[in-house]
């Protein structure tokens, strides 16, 4: 059974412990940023960041409100990062057979930057990003050594908020599906987010547009990696 991460944003109050636990727990950098006119820092994903608070700020029923979003890599259930790695590098992305975590490995390090430019662009989320220093593609990994050791993801053990639960995948599509239909007595619009393809699942308040061009899969011709996860996504249920 496969693991998974579920993310109320109703209740997030962009305190950003948890990207903040992540840079910890992995060792990560600091990365020097400049105001760019928004609390949202830094203002995207980098080598050193692969847990990113995002900030959207809207005016609705006449009052401005703050969407917050704890955006991250959704380990999908068929990645198109792995998909366009595979003719170039076997195993350098590599989903987990004990949780389905997708992770970037060693062999990383083994691809050229065009091939990992091509790797970032097959992903609808616009998650990895390569570090120029190590040539290694980087992107969260649920905090695999972690979970393995019966674990929470950094990210979930730190919110104080209830935004993140962690467990079995079917548990939490349970759950986000029970919380959905509380959340939408507030908020008519609430949905959760592209459930079906991925493991990390999101229940939003607001119109997806609202959060940022990524928040959902992103409409675009496909690409290779793209179009091998479309061919294999009908034979899923088939073979379970």
């Amino acid at each position: 059974m496969s693991k998974s991460i579920f993310i109320d944003t109703s209740r997030c109050t962009a305190c950003r412990a948890c990207q903040v636990a992540c840079k910890q727990w992995k060792g990560f950098e600091a990365v020097p940023t400049k105001q760019t006119g928004t609390h949202q820092n830094p203002p995207d994903f980098t080598p050193q960041n692969n847990k990113l608070v995002r900030f959207s700020e809207h005016k609705i029923d006449g009052r401005i409100h703050w969407l917050f979003f704890p955006d991250q890599c959704r380990h999908c259930l068929q990645p198109g990062c792995k998909m366009a790695s595979d003719p170039y590098v076997d195993e350098a992305i590599v989903i987990d057979e004990a949780t389905g975590i997708v992770v970037c490995t060693e062999k990383c390090k083994d691809l050229t930057e065009e091939q990992c430019q091509e790797i970032i662009d097959s992903c609808p989320y616009n998650v990895p990003r390569r570090n120029p220093e190590t040539g290694m593609l980087s992107k969260c990994n649920m905090c695999i050594d972690r979970v393995h050791a019966g674990l929470e993801p950094m990210c979930v053990k730190t919110c104080c908020t209830g935004t993140m639960s962690f467990g079995e995948r079917d548990d939490m599509i349970r759950l986000a599906e029970e919380r959905l239909e509380k959340v939408k007595k507030e908020h008519p619009k609430a949905e959760l987010l592209d459930v079906e393809d991925l493991s990390v699942i999101f229940l939003v308040t607001q119109p997806r547009a609202m959060y940022h061009d990524y928040a959902c899969r992103q409409p675009r011709p496909l690409d290779r990696g793209e179009f091998l996860a479309s061919l294999v996504r009908p034979f899923r249920h088939i073979i379970g």
